[in-house]
């Protein structure tokens, strides 16, 4: 509806201009079209984008900070990957990618791991920007080659947009959705006209989009999954599939953009490796043993006590944490709104008091996470205290149809002692069960209709079901019966996609400069839309508009009021049983792998990496 609004007035506006334009004289006329264009060429080619605020990198910089320019080229990086795969195609709904299958396809514009959101020019040479952000123009490399020896053309930027909106998955649809249209503008260049000039960020989105070959998709059904390797351009080319159990790449030595400023001292490795298992465990054990030679490491178990072996005495593997500044999102027990059981408020705030993660990470985790009380944690756009006055603008209209809350008090999880015993928060819990019409009925909780209250927390990772076991026990003592079902990838997959679920496991990741993602995530228009991202199922016409809010902010303080106003209509939505964070990777290696010592605060950044023997 926003979107529409503001199309009207702009119609409106222009509407106004063309009538007294038309009552000038002829020569006034050619004046005004003469100062309209000088107007419209003010807008000038730049090397790259910057979000809010300037680029950090100049025109003719040599190499980004966080990468050591003369790193050796060879060796493999071999890591290990969960589940299986049965596609090379990862933008459809059909099918599971194989991972790293982005690693062959290059984008318009490359983001920099060391500043929050500024692009630099890959495909493209040059990006202009209309002053109003009515447009974006990207000039494409004239030595931009697909692995085939093809060109890059603007017929391939205007065929991948139009394919992955038409054919691809729901997301695409959704993050582009306030473009009007692609058209070319010269033999190198190609234009996104906009539906709104308010989405600031869709020229840098528009940056990110792997760009397909038109010659090699045209005749083929791209809604189909296939295993038949693709044409890319990136740095790399699939080299081996086994399907479901193996994926190698293979370093593309004739790249076309290796020696591009972007590109210095990245994509070291010859190859890279990504091998299947059914469980991290197993996968932990390969990487023990050496089938393995690289490992981000998520569980604390593991990381405080699995890797204590002779190789890590002798120095043949390196354990190492690394510190990062981004957001950690929101990882959570999520509930599946689409369920009656779950509509209710009160019913969700009390399936919240049951867990106990004080006691989980003490005893499971080795006290190494905090808990997670924002969308946007770690990040100055989590919501704090109470509403700062811009934040109240935005929500007071609004306030008959929020909790309270909102308003008046911080919003803040309960914290038990960590010894197992959260007597006070069942009664709470309780309370708010029969406030619902959840009564207890010969030991079992009943829901209003005199239902049994059964709940299924679906999970495709067996290590997860040690911390599920404490919170279910903890809601059996409130009569509810939770039921732990573990099934393979597909499987979970296929039902996650379907909605056809109660509770999961779920991560909302986040970046420092959240935008058009956030219409996926939470937006009424996707909460039926089968392989959407909002998991959830949230309807909720007030995130509605703070999304567009986040979408359109005009500049980096009204994106951080915006996003701290829907964080906070968020967590007092009580949509989800937040989980915890941890601020930095966990990684081991061989002792041959290396990587720079300045390491970037926003990515990893493994491409920097690269293999010394010696």
């Amino acid at each position: 509806m926003l979107n529409t609004l503001k199309q009207a007035t702009r119609l409106s506006h222009q509407s106004k201009v063309q009538t007294k334009v038309q009552q000038l004289a002829k020569a006034t006329l050619a004046c005004f079209a003469l100062t309209a264009s000088s107007i419209a060429l003010a807008a000038t080619p730049q090397h790259g984008l910057a979000m809010h605020g300037d680029l950090k990198y100049p025109a003719d910089f040599s190499h980004f900070d966080y990468v050591n320019p003369d790193a050796p080229k060879g060796g493999t990086l071999k890591q290990a990957a969960l589940g299986t795969f049965d596609s090379l195609n990862p933008f459809i709904i059909k099918g599971v990618p194989a991972t790293g299958i982005g690693l062959i396809y290059d984008s318009l514009m490359e983001s920099s791991a060391d500043e929050p959101f500024s692009e630099y020019g890959l495909l493209a040479e040059t990006v202009t920007r209309a002053e109003d952000n009515s447009w974006v123009e990207f000039e494409l490399r004239k030595e931009a080659r697909f692995h085939d020896g093809k060109p890059v053309t603007p017929e391939d930027v205007i065929f991948t947009f139009n394919t992955l909106r038409e054919k691809g998955r729901p997301f695409y649809r959704a993050y582009y959705a306030d473009i009007a249209e692609i058209v070319k503008t010269g033999s190198q260049t190609v234009r996104f006209n906009f539906k709104s000039t308010k989405n600031r960020e869709l020229p840098l989105i528009i940056g990110q989009v792997p760009v397909l070959p038109k010659h090699y998709w045209q005749d083929k059904d791209f809604s189909k999954t296939t295993l038949t390797p693709p044409v890319g351009s990136g740095p790399y080319k699939i080299a081996k599939v086994d399907s479901g159990r193996s994926i190698h790449y293979q370093r593309v030595e004739n790249y076309w953009g290796k020696d591009l400023p972007i590109n210095a001292g990245r994509h070291n490795f010859d190859k890279l490796a990504f091998e299947y298992y059914r469980d991290s465990t197993v996968a932990l054990e390969a990487f023990k043993a050496g089938d393995l030679n690289y490992r981000q490491e998520n569980s604390s178990k593991f990381w405080a006590t699995a890797y204590d072996s002779p190789a890590l005495k002798e120095g043949r593997i390196a354990k190492e944490s690394i510190d990062h500044k981004n957001p950690t999102g929101m990882q959570a027990f999520t509930f599946n709104l689409r369920r009656d059981k779950f509509q209710d408020i009160r019913v969700r705030q009390a399936l919240n008091l049951a867990f106990d993660f004080e006691w989980t990470n003490q005893n499971l985790f080795y006290g190494a996470y905090s808990r997670t009380e924002s969308y946007f944690s770690n990040s100055e756009l989590a919501a704090k205290g109470l509403p700062s006055a811009e934040e109240k603008a935005l929500l007071e209209p609004f306030k008959d149809q929020l909790p309270k809350e909102v308003f008046s008090k911080e919003f803040k999880l309960n914290k038990t002692r960590g010894d197992g015993n959260i007597r006070n928060e069942l009664r709470q819990a309780t309370r708010l069960l029969g406030q619902a019409g959840w009564k207890v009925k010969d030991g079992k909780r009943v829901d209003q209709n005199g239902n049994p209250v059964e709940i299924e927390m679906l999970l495709y990772d067996s290590t997860f079901e040690r911390v599920v076991h404490p919170y279910k026990k903890n809601l059996e003592r409130l009569g509810i019966t939770l039921n732990i079902r573990i099934v393979d990838t597909t499987q979970y997959i296929n039902r996650v996609r379907g909605f056809d679920f109660d509770m999961i496991v779920y991560s909302i990741g986040q970046s420092n400069s959240p935008g058009n993602e956030q219409r996926e995530f939470w937006h009424s228009e996707y909460a039926d839309k089968e392989n959407s991202g909002n998991i959830i199922g949230i309807k909720n016409p007030v995130v509605d508009v703070l999304v567009e809010k986040v979408i359109t902010a005009e500049n980096r303080q009204a994106l951080v009021t915006a996003t701290r106003a829907l964080d906070r209509v968020l967590l007092w939505g009580h949509y989800v049983v937040p989980h915890w964070g941890i601020t930095q990777y966990r990684v081991a290696f061989d002792h041959r792998i290396k990587h720079p010592e300045n390491t970037p605060p926003y990515q990893l950044a493994t491409d920097t990496w690269w293999y010394q023997d010696k």
